[in-house]
């Protein structure tokens, strides 16, 4: 557990560290972290994104595990939701977007890295799996349930159009087809490909340290509440549901591994587009991301 914890999740850990000091500290401000987020989400991302979908064999993939990983997900949002919005009273939209924070895991810059470390990078397939179930699926149903909730009356269609606008949902469609259709990666392409996805893990967290670095930490009760249920409910519900199915241990693990890991930022994007309040939702991806340091290395 110690070696995994100081060899293979602490140096990632550091990084988004680093950005909160940094940040608290004033040495980088809230502008230019967002700045770098917003280069790393549309130019470093989608290249990442596409080497890991367009590489792996789809055939090895464990479908009825990632929907079991899902129901999991549907289950701990609605009960955080409704204990949210009618428990601890909290609006619809601080509450829904609560509940992101729950299931939305920073799979794809967090536990992708680390598993990788530990597994190498053919022995985290399932973590590719988790990354594009929540890009296209959850990622989706957040953006446009939330625009929905924000404005009641506005057209589903312009909410699609700027859905299939997404950079990093555009990539993992074309990524799909290109793995679907089986044509070679031509070295060059590739290559560059590498080279622009190299930093995006690094970039996002360190930004993500700085912007969040702006937030208190005070653990009041909605914080702990929901930050519990991210980093216990969610494993803990997923172990359960893996107990049902026939496939490979290394599957199992591997997706309880992930759902142990910190909440994603997406959550608080979403809440500081739409205005909504992020004085809860910031600290549960602070303390989540503090606290899984220690459940991820047990797990791993």
């Amino acid at each position: 557990m110690f070696t995994i914890l100081a060899n293979d999740i602490l140096p990632v850990f550091a990084v988004l560290v680093l950005g909160f000091i940094l940040g608290k500290t004033n040495v980088v401000s809230h502008s230019e972290a967002t700045t770098l987020n917003r280069v790393a989400f549309i130019i470093l991302q989608p290249p990442l994104i596409f080497l890991l979908l367009s590489q792996v064999n789809l055939d090895t993939l464990q479908y009825l595990a990632i929907f079991s990983y899902g129901v999991g997900q549907a289950l701990i949002f609605t009960m955080t939701y409704l204990l949210c919005r009618y428990v601890l009273r909290h609006d619809v939209l601080e509450s829904w977007l609560l509940g992101m924070t729950t299931i939305f895991v920073n799979s794809l810059l967090y536990i992708w890295p680390i598993s990788a470390l530990i597994y190498g990078p053919t022995g985290n397939v399932p973590i590719v799996a988790i990354v594009a179930w929540d890009a296209s699926i959850t990622f989706a149903f957040f953006v446009i349930s939330t625009d929905i909730l924000s404005h009641k009356s506005a057209n589903l269609s312009k909410t699609l159009k700027r859905l299939i606008k997404n950079p990093v949902l555009l990539c993992i469609v074309f990524a799909i087809l290109f793995n679907l259709s089986e044509l070679p990666l031509i070295g060059p392409v590739k290559t560059a490909l590498e080279f622009l996805s190299a930093g995006t893990a690094a970039i996002t967290l360190f930004a993500l340290g700085v912007i969040l670095s702006a937030h208190s930490l005070a653990p009041r009760k909605t914080i702990c509440v929901v930050s519990a249920i991210k980093l216990f409910g969610l494993p803990a519900l997923v172990a359960l549901l893996m107990l049902s199915g026939e496939w490979s241990t290394h599957w199992s693990q591997l997706l309880i591994l992930n759902a142990a890991g910190p909440s994603g930022a997406m959550a608080f994007a979403i809440a500081m587009l739409y205005g909504v309040n992020t004085a809860r939702i910031a600290p549960v991806i602070i303390w989540t991301s503090l606290i899984s340091v220690l459940t991820l290395a047990w797990l791993a």
